[in-house]
């Protein structure tokens, strides 16, 4: 009884360690929205491969599929091996964004799992409403869908070091490996251009894009043609991450995957719908 009480301590560190990972390789999935051969993907895998035993997989649409959300290909998927140089970079999946990652998990990961899902580097900024319809969002959330943690990574269309922003994940995946991700959360991550005045978590909210205007482009006796003109807006609420980002600072927002409008369910419950008897 006296060795077995010596023992705990040392049973107690192993699980810990077996726990935490010491020593074992995290396994980290890389999508995007904008198509495996876009060059910010490749270097944000090259970044994060600089980190201690990690290994990267790239898995990603074969061409831009922007704007797609968590839509997905019904048919089949057509799967090519990429090459840069001489170098294998990834997968490229004739599909949408959700589809890579999942081919990834369910193929790629079916032997060894991964840890982690990071999809980007997206060209353009996923703040606010806007973030329903990204690709890069949908990517993500795919992950998250099948039970792994993911982090979804945005930036400037324009003068943004891409380098830095890859450097800014990888410190991000380093505090994964250490402390583990939070359960069920993608972490949605926006750069701006410009002088950066600092990182804000900010909740989700505005729409810094006004797509509802569409202009009469041609007229037949049965059909009509419109061009959709988008607009620029500025966010006026302090509290969101619109309002951040539009305002120089790095923005980091916790989104779940579920919608549910939890404040309603007792007062639709209230109602006193009822089904009609035929």
């Amino acid at each position: 009884m006296k060795l077995l009480r010596n023992l705990i301590p040392t049973l107690l560190l192993l699980l810990c360690l077996t726990k935490v990972g010491i020593g074992q390789t995290y396994r980290i999935l890389i999508s995007n929205d904008d198509g495996i051969q876009s060059p910010l993907i490749s270097t944000l895998k090259t970044e994060i491969e600089k980190l201690p035993n990690v290994e990267v997989v790239i898995a990603a649409p074969a061409e831009n599929q922007s704007g797609s959300s968590q839509s997905t290909n019904s048919g089949p998927l057509e799967v090519e091996k990429i090459f840069k140089g001489e170098q294998f970079l990834g997968y490229a999946v004739s599909g949408k964004p959700a589809d890579a990652v999942r081919f990834g998990i369910r193929v790629l990961g079916r032997d060894k799992p991964f840890d982690l899902v990071i999809s980007g580097i997206n060209r353009g900024s996923n703040v606010g409403d806007v973030s329903h319809l990204s690709g890069t969002i949908g990517a993500a959330m795919e992950g998250l869908y099948h039970g792994i943690p993911a982090i979804a990574v945005s930036q400037e269309s324009r003068g943004v070091n891409t380098e830095a922003t890859s450097r800014f994940i990888a410190q991000l995946v380093a505090k994964y490996q250490k402390e583990d991700a939070p359960k069920g959360v993608v972490l949605s991550i926006n750069i701006p251009a410009g002088e950066l005045k600092g990182i804000l978590v900010k909740p989700m909210g505005d729409a810094y894009l006004d797509m509802g205007n569409y202009e009469l482009k041609s007229e037949t006796d049965n059909k009509m043609v419109y061009n959709q003109k988008i607009g620029l807006v500025r966010s006026l609420n302090e509290q969101t991450d619109t309002y951040a980002y539009q305002n120089g600072y790095v923005t980091i927002t916790p989104l779940k995957f579920d919608w549910t409008a939890y404040a309603l369910i007792e007062s639709i419950s209230n109602w006193g719908l009822k089904l009609e008897k035929e």
